[in-house]
């Protein structure tokens, strides 16, 4: 029974750290975005962007899970703001093709350089590990991750 103990205390202690580090992450998303006058959907929207020449619609809204009334009301607001492109798909006049403007590009960049962005927090963090410590923690993740998709049962 001490073992079952010890256990449970391992996996919620584990738990409640992602948690909490889920939640620093968050209320950083949540003040960088504020501070960019961004909805968190609309900031999360950017970052999923910066790597993506152009995107459907429909393949962010599969990234993103947010629902489609929410995920339209996002993009809208980032076209206003002319901080995204929005354009039919070539062949598909029904998909919307997404890509960041030039100005949305250099919001991302500012966001980037700014001392206490999300990303520049984030990027201290990963800095302060050795390589080794940073290999190690992937592969950490990694080997959770197989348990919640079906990869490990024990």
């Amino acid at each position: 029974m001490k073992k079952d103990s010890q256990e449970m205390n391992r996996q919620e202690r584990l738990m409640q750290s992602f948690w909490q580090l889920q939640k620093s992450i968050m209320g950083q998303v949540k003040q960088t975005a504020l501070d960019h006058e961004l909805s968190i959907p609309q900031f999360s929207i950017l970052v999923m962007m910066q790597h993506k020449k152009q995107m459907p619609q429909k393949d962010l809204q599969a990234r993103t899970h947010f629902p489609k009334s929410t995920l339209s009301h996002a993009i809208e607001g980032l076209v206003q703001a002319k901080l995204l492109n929005r354009t039919p798909m070539k062949g598909n006049r029904r998909e919307i093709d997404l890509a960041l403007s030039d100005k949305g590009k250099a919001l991302l960049r500012e966001l980037k350089s700014q001392e206490y962005t999300v990303h520049r927090r984030f990027e201290n963090a990963v800095n302060s590990f050795t390589e080794k410590q940073f290999n190690e923690l992937i592969h950490m993740h990694q080997h959770i991750i197989s348990f919640f998709d079906g990869g490990q049962t024990e």
